[in-house]
């Protein structure tokens, strides 16, 4: 049965805007009249249908029989039986049937007694600058028990939102996108934090409105993590200092699986408003990719889909894109997105079907090892598998330093050799290493003991790490050195240490 609900607010509003316009001066009158317009704006006056004709219930999703001209993408508001409201959107639409995709999760829907309103719209969440400080669940609700966010604009969490300036995205040197593949969880958590903590702008100019404190934001969506986990995060965001300017996504393990499949998509949606509109550089941290990964699996298998590698759907890798491309800059916009997806890998194979995908999209990768992370090496990042893509457009002179590139050149190819001298060792014995594997097996020793490892709460600038790195090198002679020119070894390796 359907029922027509007309809702006609828009004359409603129209008056108060006139009353407001009358009754306040000043910027308060501006400030006020902005978010009645926004409502105004954003609010869709058209009928609403609803439906009881619940035929079945799969899983997290809910199959709805005899519907009239249902939406693809289309918002649907089920109320159960004792008056509990959940929200889902319309996956797929076969003729008078439509497969509705509920966020909250099926548990206790009645196909008997449960309503079903169809409202027209699509998935927005409203954004704010204000959202700045505050915690939000994983479908964008507050719950750190503040007062409910006033919108500024309703988005579409779907779409990127570069539509205000050029549609065209520009990526610059500062810009990067990286994911950690982690095999140790709570070690990369304490990584994230240590991030989070410590981002900031680089200072390449003058500019100090462009890069000022103030115009830093972090958006930090976890997924699928554990209350302890999610109270670290919070205990450490507050006690740095940080919270002020981070926007925080908790998406926690007990709530509903499909919640985290729109979770990072609020968070990058609320990014590309502070980015694009308030014009602020923006963190985004996401973590655990892998999380959302396997609840696009849910819902592929309850959709009876193909499945493709390792059961995840075909067109996983099309749907991660999605999310990791929503990065960089907007040109005539001051303000950019750095992302950083955080996932896990299972078994330590990073061939797997979510890190192998990953790895196609992105432009680099962290790689955090367990063998390291057990010889008590903090961060245990192995600098071998780990890459950078954008990195030699973001270094040197007038960014760094010019030595920059060559010197790390010259560190991954000793430390490569190391490896090989260290496997080499074990099998033959140290008696019969040369002089020059003794060298790279000590600069091996070094490197990790000295640049690799960083406590958590040092805070290491780069032009310090290069000069840590020629400490290394000068463990070698100037000869062994091939592959840093020799007016930049002339310059740089007779210098004293400073440490």
């Amino acid at each position: 049965m359907a029922v027509f609900i007309m809702k006609a607010l828009r004359g409603m509003v129209s008056g108060a805007v006139s009353e407001i316009s009358s009754a306040v001066t000043g910027s308060k009158h501006v400030a006020v009249r902005e978010n009645v317009l926004a409502v105004t704006r954003d609010y869709i006056s058209q009928p609403r249908l609803t439906y009881k004709t619940v035929a079945g219930v799969n899983g997290p999703l809910v199959i709805l029989d005899q519907v009239k001209f249902p939406r693809f993408a289309e918002i649907v508001h089920l109320t159960l039986p004792d008056g509990t409201r959940r929200s889902g959107q319309v996956l797929e639409v076969i003729g008078s049937k439509a497969v509705v995709q509920v966020f909250e999760g099926t548990s206790g829907i009645d196909a008997q007694k449960t309503a079903c309103e169809f409202t027209g719209d699509i998935l927005r969440t409203p954004v704010s600058e204000d959202m700045l400080g505050r915690v939000f669940n994983g479908s964008g609700k507050p719950i750190d028990r503040g007062p409910a966010v006033l919108a500024e604009d309703y988005l579409d969490i779907m779409v990127h939102h570069n539509h205000f300036t050029h549609p065209r995205i520009i990526y610059t040197p500062e810009l990067n996108l990286e994911p950690i593949f982690f095999l140790i969880v709570m070690c990369v958590f304490q990584i994230a934090a240590q991030i989070c903590r410590q981002a900031g702008l680089v200072k390449k100019s003058k500019d100090v409105m462009d890069y000022s404190e103030e115009n830093f934001a972090i958006v930090f969506a976890a997924m699928g993590v554990n209350m302890e986990t999610a109270r670290f995060f919070k205990s450490d965001f507050e006690e740095n200092g940080s919270m002020d300017n981070v926007c925080l996504f908790l998406n926690l393990a007990n709530d509903p699986t499909i919640e985290r499949i729109i979770t990072p998509r609020l968070a990058l949606t609320s990014a590309e408003f502070l980015a694009y509109q308030c014009e602020k550089h923006v963190l985004v941290i996401l973590t655990d990719m892998s999380s959302y990964a396997d609840a696009l699996r849910e819902v592929s298998a309850a959709r009876e889909e193909v499945p493709g590698r390792r059961g995840f759907p075909g067109y996983m890798y099309t749907d991660l894109a999605t999310i990791y491309e929503r990065a960089g800059r907007v040109e005539g916009r001051n303000g950019s997105i750095t992302q950083i997806p955080i996932l896990t890998m299972p078994n330590d194979d990073i061939t797997h079907p979510i890190p192998d995908l990953t790895g196609y999209i992105t432009e680099g990768q962290i790689y955090v090892d367990r063998q390291l992370h057990n010889r008590q090496i903090y961060p245990p990042i192995n600098v071998l598998p780990s890459l950078s893509r954008l990195m030699k457009s973001a270094i040197g002179e007038g960014m760094t330093r010019r030595d920059h590139s060559d010197v790390s050149n010259q560190l991954y190819a000793c430390y490569a050799i190391g490896k090989d001298v260290q496997a080499m060792k074990a099998v033959v014995g140290e008696e019969a290493l040369t002089s020059d594997d003794l060298l790279y097996l000590e600069f091996l020793q070094k490197f990790e003991k000295n640049f690799i490892s960083q406590g958590a709460y040092e805070n290491r600038t780069v032009f310090e790490t290069l000069d840590i790195g020629w400490q290394l090198l000068r463990i070698f002679p100037k000869e062994m050195l091939k592959r840093i020119p020799q007016n930049t070894v002339a310059e740089f390796y007779p210098r004293d240490s400073k440490h």
